[in-house]
């Protein structure tokens, strides 16, 4: 390790301006070429949202871990797809994502590993994903068990979102990690489980000047590309020649 260089600095992804993706991919597209967004920069209201489970003692923190970043997407409800490296997640990876929104309304967009050590691990939102903020998944020990917890410091992006999680997102988001746990702890051999909660509003105000970005809202821009692929005109095999 060079001189002067946190302990952990192997954990962290090195800064990037711009995400890249395969545009190819689903939520490819509304991935390539935007920048992170932070708590800061979202428009809505914002949360922090804890969900943690208890496992047997005999998983380590570090086996809980190893696993989650390895079958991620395995652990989502069906609604949910996430396509993200076989290797498992480390830092500086990008991993699309495809959530269906119920209605037949698909959400195609994606997350950034900013961080990823034996403990935990840390995923980050680009422009248009229905939240700013990021998302912790840790695990420790904590007396006669091991705790394994998700927390997310979150603002919705734009006020689109802000109104969807109004209306109901606020539960089928509580409900989706809920599932996601509940999962991860039966693979963990520990089910059933009680997966606890805990929301605090960290900040009531909404922030209007971000209103703007509603622009890049990758929900919108999913239906928009879905009706112009559907509508667009297909082009006829050309006759080969005799």
């Amino acid at each position: 390790m060079s001189a002067g260089l946190p302990r952990d600095a192997g954990s962290w992804a090195t800064k990037v301006d711009w995400l890249t993706a395969e545009s190819g991919d689903s939520g490819g597209i509304n991935v390539a070429g935007r920048r992170l967004t932070g708590p800061v920069q979202g428009f809505g209201k914002m949360w922090r949202k804890t969900y943690w489970i208890e496992v047997s003692p005999r998983v380590s923190p570090q086996a809980a871990i190893a696993t989650w970043k390895q079958h991620f997407g395995e652990f989502w409800p069906k609604a949910g797809r996430f396509k993200g490296p076989l290797t498992g997640l480390g830092p500086g990876d990008v991993a699309l994502l495809d959530v269906r929104m119920g209605g037949g309304v698909r959400l195609s967009t994606g997350v950034f590993v900013l961080y990823a050590d034996e403990r935990s691990f840390t995923l980050m939102t680009p422009q248009g994903h229905m939240f700013a903020g990021w998302i912790t998944f840790s695990a420790e020990e904590r007396g006669a068990a091991t705790r394994v917890q998700a927390q997310a410091l979150i603002r919705a992006n734009d006020p689109l979102y802000e109104l969807g999680m109004t209306f109901g997102g606020h539960r089928k988001e509580d409900q989706f990690w809920i599932k996601t746990m509940t999962s991860l702890a039966r693979c963990l051999g520990t089910a059933p489980v009680v997966v606890h909660t805990r929301t605090l509003c960290v900040d009531r105000r909404r922030q209007w000047g971000n209103a703007g970005q509603v622009w890049q809202n990758s929900l919108v821009r999913t239906m928009l590309q879905s009706a112009t692929s559907v509508f667009a005109p297909r082009r006829q095999p050309k006759a080969g020649r005799r």
